[in-house]
């Protein structure tokens, strides 16, 4: 679901930016322990790969509905993953997201008929997907991506209700959403959807091919990419006329999906993004942060039919103007050299080239030009995991530095990453790192040094 968080104006912004920070709330109350799942169905690859028997009751709908489901990349968000005690519930919800106005909770999506979508009416739920309406009638927070979900079909919204209730029934209802007043208070998200909302069934463009057209679909309906790679306006909305341009969320950087050359796919090969979606690499990049559960939990699982459209659409999209970017700091580039040399060169090389599949390449690389900086911090700091799939299950990870480089350092190592084998992009400051640091929680002092703790 979309992860994302703005600045309050004024008591009515304020209001209406409750839109902006909820997860669907389907129901919430006190939160519930989780059963242990049988051993077979404890990853949530398993349940979303299971085979549907020939004898299931609408089995071609509900195998629909599954494929549907692994499109929206609905366990990513609605996958309890449990204590590391105890096993969690695919789809059971309860995942915390951590906001600056507080903690929204994943609601239980799993065929339980007390606390997930087991007694919902194909109505009811078809209303919830197209108009962002609950099943008593109450608003639900956009940042379930209703504004994207309006443009699937009233088919396929009812097969993905046919393959949740056949899920595993879980008894859980998530922790209520902590969230201060007014932003906790559902009616007023009706303002938001006057100003920004508009229901929109999917379209055709008849002047482009069925492939071109399935990638449309998928990428602006059931896959809610812009939710993510959007910018936002100050209300959470889509920024007006800047589709798939690049967003910052949950102290990440999705990047600019368009056309550009330098920030965006403009490099890229249709095969390229292909085996980025089927494996989270290829020969140019490395998913990491939600990107990573998106391709563990969505696209590795789709059809080789469906990747390729999606990269068929995406390569459409016309290319967004590239930032400008004054000359780095000189200062920054000789200091960030020597710390490079030192904390990275043994696996991305003195000359930046890495290791293809393994340690991406840092050269001409768009994740690294975005105008904003956060994913290449973020990573620096707190290190990060590559996606598993079946296609290369063993994830690679990169360890944090948080430990090992001051705010000084990280932000002159970034400077001279982001403008170095053909990268351009702004300098970056300690106060920048000194921030997100913070945000993350790694500005605490630690009992143990250990540079692969991914904390």
């Amino acid at each position: 679901m979309a992860r994302v968080w703005f600045s309050r104006s004024s008591v009515l912004s304020a209001a209406v930016l409750a839109a902006a920070l909820g997860l669907a709330g389907l129901g919430a109350g006190q939160i519930a322990t989780l059963p242990a799942y049988p051993a077979s169905d404890t990853t949530p690859t398993g349940l979303l790969t299971w085979p549907v028997p020939d004898t299931t009751p609408n089995a071609a709908l509900v195998r629909r509905g599954q494929a549907l489901v692994i499109a929206g990349d609905c366990m990513s968000c609605h996958w309890n993953p449990g204590d590391g005690r105890q096993g969690g519930a695919p789809l059971a919800g309860g995942l915390g997201l951590n906001t600056p106005f507080g903690v929204i909770y994943s609601p239980n999506i799993t065929s339980d008929t007390a606390t997930g979508v087991g007694a919902w009416t194909n109505d009811e739920f078809y209303r919830a997907m197209h108009d962002g309406i609950g099943r008593n009638g109450e608003n639900l927070y956009p940042a379930f991506p209703y504004p994207s979900f309006s443009r699937i079909s009233r088919d396929d919204d009812d097969a993905i209700l046919a393959f949740l209730k056949t899920t595993p029934a879980v008894r859980y209802t998530a922790p209520a959403n902590r969230l201060p007043f007014p932003l906790n208070i559902r009616f007023l998200v009706k303002g938001w959807n006057l100003l920004f909302f508009r229901p929109r069934p999917f379209q055709a463009n008849a002047t482009q091919s069925a492939e071109w057209n399935r990638g449309a679909y998928l990428v602006t309906g059931p896959g809610h990419c812009g939710a993510c790679h959007t910018p936002k306006n100050a209300l959470g909305a889509d920024q007006s006329g800047r589709d798939l341009r690049g967003g910052t969320l949950d102290n990440w950087t999705a990047p600019n999906l368009t056309e550009s050359a330098r920030t965006g796919l403009g490099a890229w090969s249709v095969d390229d993004v292909t085996e980025y979606l089927s494996t989270g690499r290829n020969a140019r990049a490395g998913a990491g942060g939600a990107m990573a559960e998106a391709v563990s939990y969505s696209t590795s699982l789709m059809t080789d039919q469906d990747r390729h459209a999606i990269a068929v659409y995406l390569k459409s999209v016309p290319a967004s103007p590239e930032p400008s970017t004054p000359p780095p700091d000189a200062g920054a580039m000789q200091r960030g050299a020597a710390i490079y040399s030192d904390a990275c060169a043994s696996c991305h090389l003195e000359n930046g080239v890495g290791q293809p599949r393994y340690f991406p390449p840092l050269g001409h690389d768009a994740m690294l030009q975005q105008p904003d900086p956060t994913g290449l911090l973020h990573l620096i700091l707190a290190g990060g995991r590559a996606a598993p799939t079946a296609a290369r299950p063993s994830p690679l990870t990169m360890p944090s530095f948080a430990w090992k480089l001051s705010d000084q350092q990280i932000a002159d190592a970034s400077t001279y990453i982001r403008n170095s084998w053909g990268n351009r992009a702004a300098s970056i400051s300690a106060g920048r790192a000194r921030d997100l640091r913070r945000k993350l929680g790694l500005d605490k002092p630690r009992l143990t040094v250990n540079s692969g703790d991914q904390r």
